[in-house]
């Protein structure tokens, strides 16, 4: 089939197939590592902002935060200012699978952009960034649209 949604689909499948025999001694799945590295990156925010910065919806990721607390890789906490908030830091457990993680999750991402020219894996997330920006609207979890650098240098959404 060559319509849209059956290739993102069928890509995403392979690209969990790659995540999972780089990463299977670690027993992590792409959206713990997404929830870390987001933790990591921005350590005592609370889990709405981690959720929009990532695009998970507060549900989803409050069952994430559970099982990676669970595990030992993050500490929740309530914040001082808003009874409601639930702060997220990473544990000394958590910064270590982060750090091992990552080289994981970057050859996963190598070997799905294998078949691609370096030109033409600059484009396809070009283009990647484009679809899901312009979609972010429809999805059913938000998420906070990151800048991306156009030719210029300069930063666009």
């Amino acid at each position: 089939m060559q319509t849209p949604g059956f290739l993102i689909r069928r890509l995403n499948q392979i690209h969990l197939a790659l995540f999972a025999e780089e990463a299977a001694a670690l027993e992590i799945t792409p959206a713990q590592l997404n929830v870390l590295a987001a933790i990591a990156r921005h350590g005592g925010r609370d889990q709405s902002a981690i959720a929009e910065e990532i695009g998970l919806d507060r549900a989803t990721l409050a069952s994430v935060a559970a099982r990676l607390e669970g595990a030992g890789f993050i500490r929740r906490s309530i914040s001082r200012t808003d009874q409601r908030q639930k702060l997220m830091d990473l544990t000394a457990r958590g910064k270590t699978i982060v750090a091992r993680m990552q080289k994981q999750a970057s050859r996963a991402d190598e070997r799905v952009m294998a078949p691609l020219s370096p030109a033409d894996q600059e484009l396809f997330l070009s283009l990647l960034t484009i679809l899901v920006n312009g979609g972010n609207e429809h999805a059913r979890a938000k998420m906070r649209l990151q800048p991306r650098e156009c030719e210029t240098g300069s930063a666009e959404f």
